[in-house]
């Protein structure tokens, strides 16, 4: 097993079922005691914002709010900075423990010895 996993998702509200793969399988993985970074990319930048999961449905899935509050409990959560610029959004403006960093950092963990990278 992976020492570290870290994850990509660039779907939201636009591809619900790919988009909650992404947070199930990112808040087991933290369950697991893997170490998990989940980045935030494309439309699910757009959670990175207090109250935006709520929003977000999908029969029979877990509540994405529960998903995403479970990996900021025990991982670390990105949101990508370009994804960020496009949507005007700032560090001010995102929940407490969300980071904004840019490809550098993304590739830098995606290249750790031990670590496994998905993308959704």
């Amino acid at each position: 097993m992976a020492k570290r996993l870290v994850i990509k998702v660039t779907a939201g509200a636009d591809a619900p079922e790919r988009c909650s793969q992404a947070f199930t399988v990112a808040a087991v993985a933290v369950a697991s005691g893997v170490e998990v970074s989940l980045w935030l990319t494309g439309e699910s930048a757009w959670f990175a914002l207090p109250g935006r999961a709520a929003g977000f449905e999908l029969p029979h899935s877990a509540p994405l709010p529960d998903l995403l509050e479970s990996v900021l409990a025990g991982g670390t959560v990105t949101l990508c900075t370009q994804c960020a610029a496009r949507r005007d959004i700032g560090e001010a403006d995102v929940i407490e423990g969300v980071r904004i960093a840019g490809a550098q950092v993304f590739v830098s963990e995606a290249m750790t010895d031990g670590t496994q990278a998905l993308v959704y």
